[in-house]
């Protein structure tokens, strides 16, 4: 198939550091083209693809400090891509709702993976005024603030099976990845390793939405010999960090679309403790790859349950269920399911 992959721009495509959208875009963009499919990817001129790259800004924007109208970048990635539209059978869009009202207007078969949170008021209008727009959730969880958009499918995100390797002994510390915001709570899992005497290793980015809620809320926690904050880590640390940890704590207080830390943590054999929120359920399967609780006295007696979980289970779960390969097979076979539906000579 000739297939249009469009990223985000905030990220190079896949991230030098941050960057979920972005590094699944990457894999996904990746496994197609390995699988035999023509592939061209919209995305920041810095990216690095084996696909045919359209750079649609000079470089990543979020680290650009010279960018200053973010959104400009994307209208003009619009008019990229469907100029160009008659070289795509299908066009695969990661940028939310920004592209509908040009979609809506077109021929071109096209699908949305929706890669954020969706119970913010706003958007039920936007899908219901657009509501023949064709969507893929990542997970069930995702669509319920819109549970009568136009899903198609719940596609699971995945990862190359390579990525990392399997470490059977790790070392003693817990792990907490991502960003430092009120819904991802690391003060939850700083309490954590203060009550169970278990160090905590941070790697997380700091958004300036976010700075005055970690100068005030979380900085003063991290004055702590268990506590060691780390910042921003890049993709080619990750192994040595989540490897290590003996469990990814992931002790949300928000609706999670997905959560990639936690499959990247089981890729490596790391069991994840988990608050029972947003797609939690359907990624952790307790007693198997990780543990569901609904409180810090939970999770502190989860942490005491670690060695009752198998490490090669956990990595079991992630090539059984959230590998690169059938991620991409499962959204090949929503590409041509949708070209089979698409009414001819209008758009849907």
């Amino acid at each position: 198939m000739r297939i249009a992959q469009v990223a985000p721009l905030y990220e190079r495509t896949p991230p030098l550091l941050y960057g979920g959208t972005e590094r699944v875009v990457s894999y996904l963009t990746e496994e197609l083209v390995r699988q035999g499919h023509d592939v061209t990817l919209f995305a920041s001129g810095d990216s690095l693809t084996s696909a045919r790259l359209v750079p649609c800004c000079e470089k990543a924007l979020r680290l650009d400090a010279g960018s200053w109208d973010r959104l400009a970048y994307h209208i003009i990635m619009l008019d990229e891509v469907y100029r160009n539209g008659s070289s795509f059978d299908i066009v695969h869009f990661h940028i939310d709702y920004l592209h509908f009202p040009v979609s809506a207007r077109q021929q071109l078969p096209h699908l949305t993976t929706l890669h954020g949170r969706l119970d913010i008021p706003e958007l039920a209008r936007v899908y219901r005024h657009f509501n023949n727009i064709p969507l893929v959730s990542i997970s069930n969880a995702q669509r319920k603030p819109i549970a009568r958009a136009n899903w198609r499918a719940t596609i699971y995100h995945g990862l190359p099976e390579n990525q990392y390797a399997f470490r059977e002994d790790p070392g003693r510390y817990l792990a907490f990845i991502g960003r430092i915001s009120p819904e991802k709570r690391v003060d939850r899992a700083i309490e954590v390793a203060k009550r169970t005497g278990i160090p905590l290793r941070i790697a997380a980015k700091v958004d300036p939405v976010d700075t005055a809620y970690y100068e005030q809320k979380i900085k003063p926690l991290l004055n702590h010999p268990l506590i060691e904050f780390l910042g921003e880590i890049g993709e080619g640390e990750k192994q040595e960090f989540l490897g290590g940890a003996c469990a990814l704590l992931f002790l949300i207080d928000w609706p999670e679309p997905f959560g990639l830390a936690m499959i990247e943590a089981m890729a490596c054999g790391t069991p994840v403790i988990a608050f029972r929120h947003g797609s939690v359920p359907e990624i952790v399967h307790p007693g198997v790859n990780g543990l569901i609780v609904d409180s810090v006295e939970e999770a502190i007696c989860a942490v005491a349950r670690l060695d009752s979980l198998s490490r090669s289970n956990c990595r079991q779960a992630f090539r059984e269920r959230f590998t690169v390969e059938k991620m991409a097979r499962n959204y090949v076979a929503e590409y041509l399911d949708l070209q089979a539906d698409w009414p001819q000579g209008s758009s849907v």
